[in-house]
Parts: C-alpha cells; structure tokens; sequence
C-alpha cells in the first residue's frame, strides 16, 4: 500500500511517502513560510524523487486536525484534490493520535498536546506499552489547568510533546506535576506519523472518499466565536 501524508496542521508543514511501514521519501519544512505556499512544492519534490505520480498512490492522507484552522483546512483542501483528479481513497487521520507514534517506543503515558490559544491545548492522552499505543481519551480542547489536575494523580511516567507541548511542559512542571518533553526531533507534528497511522485507518476498512473527507476542527473558527461574541452582546 502505497500511501501520500500531508501534515500541515501546526507550523511546520510535511508530506511523506510511505509503502508498507516503509519510508519512502520525506520532507519538512519549518521556516515560516505558509502551508500554502510551501505544501504542494513539497508534494512534487517526493513524488519526482520517488519516480510516481499520484496515480502511482493507493491512498491521499491528511492530518484532519484537530490543528490551526487554516493549516487544517489547507491539508485537507489538498489532499481532497489530489485524490479526486486520479479516484483515490482518503485517510482522514487524528492529529493527536499520529503526534503519539512519534514516542510510542517509550513506556508510560503521552500526552499530545497542540496550541489552542487562551491557555487551552488540544489534547489527547495514550498509554505506551511495548511499542504500541493504547488510547485513553478523546480528542478534545481542554485548559492546561484542567489537564494538570487529570494528571497529578497519575504516577506512569509522561511524555509531553507537540507544538504546543514546551507551554504544556512548563505549565505542568510549575504545577508539581512530573513530566518530560519529547526529543527536538519528536516533538513536533510530522507527515511519516500520519502516514503510519493512515495504514492502520486503511486496515480497519476506515478510509473515506475525497468528497467524504472533512476537518475536524473541535472548535468553531475564532472569526464564527467573534461573531456569536458579538450578535450575543
């Protein structure tokens, strides 16, 4: 199964070409530079390196979210056209959940955590035990103060990692709760993870048409909170 990854979710963007478990070609870019300038040169840089094109692909991937709302919405835009021009299937993968293979070797609880402005994180909790990942919660934006109590309690190790997770970290560690931060080259949100987390989506009979395929935002947009914000006043 040949699969196409896009991750632009957070502030770096991504894309990765995998074939059962494997890596085929990868990029990142975190410079600053918006997803939609620099996702789809990504996209074509991988497949001429990896002599295909995207009719060569079983399966279009994309970070769905939860994320920043215009990087989720400019991921799934893309990977909804690529998949319509040559009929292919889609993998609408869990932001979170993709975030927690990156440290899925390490024993002990993850906790995957994304910028949501207003001392509030997306947020997802796994257990990681012998290599596999076992989740504990729900996709949700939840604030760090109500976090760090949900945690005190636990004694497994923890792992923090995401864009959000050095303000976690430092949020968790003021509040008396133990935990660690990923390694600078795990921390982050990457296309390989979503790749390998599509594979087991396509597995599970999970996969979604691209006219099906839609973010997942958890939240309204800020623009829609201000509007209500304001008929409400």
């Amino acid at each position: 199964m040949r699969i196409l990854a896009l991750e632009t979710a957070a502030k770096a963007v991504s894309a990765a070409v995998t074939e059962e478990g494997k890596v085929l070609a990868s990029a990142y870019q975190d410079t600053g530079l918006t997803h939609s300038r620099t996702l789809m040169p990504l996209v074509e840089l991988l497949l001429r390196n990896t002599d295909m094109t995207a009719a060569d692909l079983d399966v279009i991937a994309v970070s769905a979210g939860p994320g920043s709302f215009t990087g989720v919405r400019i991921g799934v835009s893309a990977a909804k056209g690529l998949a319509w021009a040559v009929d292919k299937p889609c993998a609408a993968v869990s932001t979170l959940a993709a975030l927690a293979r990156n440290v899925s070797f390490g024993d002990g609880l993850v906790v995957c955590a994304m910028d949501a402005r207003r001392q509030q994180v997306y947020n997802a909790l796994f257990e990681a035990k012998n290599g596999r990942l076992t989740r504990l919660t729900e996709d949700r934006a939840i604030a760090l103060a109500e976090l760090a109590e949900e945690l005190r309690s636990d004694p497994r190790p923890k792992t923090v990692l995401g864009d959000g997770g050095r303000m976690t970290y430092d949020f968790l560690t003021a509040a008396g709760v133990p935990c660690r931060l990923a390694p600078a080259h795990l921390v982050k949100e990457n296309a390989v993870s979503v790749a390998l987390e599509a594979e087991d989506i396509a597995r599970a009979g999970g996969l979604v048409t691209a006219q099906e395929l839609a973010p997942v935002y958890l939240r309204p947009p800020q623009a829609e909170r201000l509007r209500r914000e304001k008929q409400g006043g």
